[in-house]
């Protein structure tokens, strides 16, 4: 997979998503990084740890977030998008499901589009992705956690998503599939799909996981969010174990040494080992 002229090959590697909110009020870091110089001087340290992706969102998406207007997301992502774009050899992403915002995102400079809603929420974004030809990333998502077969509605429900963009022309080289860890989910739910990565990597794509602080980590740890570093990481190890190709993460250079670290024990040649051990 090519996106913003870099080959991501699509096994045998875990790449990192590095994340930056230019929002007031994201769960994590809402308010940190709202002024250009300051979502710079970020996008510059996660680059520098090791950000393979640089991913720009400018509304939060947490549960009870406000909703805002296209043109004030665009105020506050496009000046982001563009700047970084300029200063840093590094792809970036758009966290965005409105067509709107990803149309003009693409024009100043937006190599990916990452839709939380997989295509479901507006209509006109998979022909914004197939007109532009960018990679996307489609998450799974619900507007309520009502299941009937919990696993299997979750897969068809991103069949679903995948004939939406097969429909509107987008190729699937162009997609990443994101299995949407707390989104339309229970803590339960959440579990699950940590449990069943693999299921996921047999609908075909190569798939991103984003569990990065979020309360899945905070509910089984009792941590609020800026402590949930360690939670993270051994989601992001299974992650590498089931064979996820992006992780998204706040916490760059901690989940790369991470990510090396369980490559590393993967990748060992084993035969020699057995045969010392007679």
């Amino acid at each position: 997979m090519t996106i913003g002229g870099k080959e991501f090959e699509r096994a045998g590697h875990t790449y990192i998503m590095g994340i930056l909110n230019v929002t007031p009020d994201s769960f994590s870091d809402g308010g940190k990084y709202t002024t250009l110089d300051k979502a710079l001087r970020h996008a510059e340290q996660m680059t520098a740890e090791g950000a393979d992706i640089i991913d720009i969102g400018g509304e939060s998406t947490r549960p009870g977030h406000t909703l805002i207007s296209d043109e004030e997301e665009k105020e506050r992502v496009l000046p982001v998008i563009e700047a970084v774009k300029k200063r840093f050899d590094v792809p970036v992403s758009v966290d965005t499901y409105k067509s709107g915002v990803a149309e003009e995102a693409v024009k100043v400079g937006a190599d990916l589009i990452n839709d939380i809603w997989g295509l479901k929420y507006d209509e006109k974004l998979a022909e914004v992705i197939a007109g532009t030809k960018v990679p996307c990333c489609l998450m799974h998502n619900r507007q309520t956690a009502d299941y009937k077969h919990f696993m299997t509605d979750c897969l068809n429900d991103l069949k679903e998503s995948l004939a939406i963009a097969e429909a509107a022309g987008i190729g699937e080289h162009q997609i990443i599939l994101d299995p949407g860890i707390g989104f339309g989910k229970t803590y339960e739910h959440n579990l699950i799909v940590m449990k069943h990565l693999e299921a996921f990597r047999k609908l075909g794509y190569p798939v991103l996981l984003g569990t990065s602080r979020k309360s899945m980590i905070g509910l089984t740890l009792d941590l609020p969010a800026g402590q949930r570093v360690e939670g993270t990481l051994a989601t992001t190890v299974m992650g590498v174990m089931a064979g996820m190709s992006f992780v998204r993460v706040h916490d760059v250079e901690a989940n790369r040494r991470a990510i090396q670290m369980a490559e590393a024990i993967l990748k060992v040649q084993e035969e020699s080992i057995w045969d010392t051990l007679g």
